[in-house]
């Protein structure tokens, strides 16, 4: 894959349509060998698509379709493989009734987006005003894209990959495995695991870290599932204790741990209150966002002299099932209270972080996942408090 643009180039925007596309394929049996990020240089442009097209089979080219002087790639095609732009008629009628549809006269810097590589052949894009289009550069087959996420994402789906699948038929799909785990590091998971499973080199471990948490996939070939699966058990008997959720349908970083604990509390109908201090309002975001039945959240800048009290008067008040606190937090020496309340009995966890010291934006993250961590225990009936390197029980 090759994605254009400075703003990706320069980090002013992060490339989500690169990773998306990777794990697209891959969940299609086709892996991505590399990816490139070029700004907007046409030289640099042309140099790259030559260089690509004597090295894959397939490049996929994403950005660069716009009506202005900035978007190059229609351009860089044509010189890369020494052609011209011509002027494609049938876009050029699909981009007048875009615009005759919406009731406005089409610009003229839009008729750019129907000058394509001569050898080119239309990518139809029923959402916007760029086609995408593929043509041959050397032996590579090259599939120019729009940047605009939704555009993409559809274009991929129900063009290109069709047509990857035709011309180079997948002898045999991959199988990903995932889990998350919080508690301990990547080092001692590593090790742990490598001093104690055995495993062949066609299958792979491989460990993603986003603190607080650590994803841990086991990567293989379709042909070795039963393998696999016999490795996977023991990968989690490994690391049990510091499991937080298994499987691809809760890849989403921090925000599957919310999920999970929504499931859990849709399942046995209870509703909840969140009161947060330190994580300001991360924990009650992340639990809408995953359709938890939250019933009230409030961001809190005091330190509760009588957390009990108040956490019994607010269920009552709010009629909700269970009441999660993270407060008290102490920027001096990282010390929170963990509550987790009912109408029956307050469940109250001093704790204190002693991992290196966070910018806020992870601090906030760190006791979010501990929060939703102990709840998701709570609702589980397990220690409240897990092992955690990271975290010391104070009371």
């Amino acid at each position: 894959m090759l994605s254009t643009g400075d703003e990706v180039l320069y980090g002013q925007i992060v490339d989500t349509n690169a990773a998306w596309l990777s794990d697209f394929l891959f969940e299609e049996g086709i892996a991505i060998t590399s990816r490139h990020t070029v700004g907007d240089d046409l030289l640099t442009l042309v140099n790259t698509l030559q260089e690509r097209s004597l090295c894959n089979d397939i490049l996929i080219v994403n950005g660069g379709l716009g009506p202005t002087t900035d978007d190059l790639s229609a351009q860089a095609a044509a010189q890369a493989n020494n052609e011209s732009l011509v002027l494609h008629e049938e876009w050029l009628k699909a981009l007048e009734r875009y615009f005759l549809n919406r009731g406005r006269a089409m610009p003229a810097t839009n008729i750019k987006q129907a000058m394509l590589p001569q050898s080119a052949m239309l990518i139809d894009n029923p959402i916007g005003t760029a086609c995408g289009f593929k043509m041959q550069l050397n032996h590579c087959l090259l599939f120019f894209t729009p940047g605009v996420p939704s555009e993409f994402k559809e274009m991929v789906r129900n063009s290109i990959l069709p047509e990857i699948k035709a011309n180079y038929p997948i002898t045999e799909s991959k199988l990903c495995y995932r889990l998350t785990t919080m508690g301990r590091t990547e080092s001692d998971l590593g090790q742990a695991i490598e001093t104690t499973v055995e495993i062949p080199h066609y299958i792979t471990v491989g460990y993603r870290a986003a603190m607080p948490i650590i994803e841990l996939k086991l990567t293989g070939p379709q042909s070795k599932k039963s393998e696999m699966d016999n490795i996977w058990l023991k990968i989690k008997s490994i690391v049990a204790d510091n499991l937080l959720y298994e499987g691809i349908v809760f890849n989403q970083g921090e925000s599957g741990l919310a999920q999970v604990v929504s499931k859990l509390l849709n399942q046995s109908k209870q509703s909840i209150v969140v009161i947060e201090q330190q994580s300001a309002g991360m924990v009650s975001y992340q639990l809408l966002e995953a359709n938890a039945p939250v019933v009230k959240s409030e961001v809190v800048p005091f330190v509760m002299e009588e957390p009990i009290d108040y956490f019994s008067q607010i269920l009552q008040n709010q009629r909700a099932d269970i009441a999660l606190g993270i407060v008290n937090f102490q920027e001096k020496n990282t010390e929170f209270t963990l509550i987790i309340a009912t109408i029956k009995h307050v469940l109250q966890f001093k704790l204190k972080y002693i991992g290196r010291s966070q910018n806020s934006k992870i601090q906030q993250q760190i006791l979010t996942a501990i929060a939703l961590d102990g709840l998701r225990r709570y609702l589980l009936n397990l220690p409240i408090i897990g092992p955690n390197v990271w975290l010391e029980l104070i009371t």
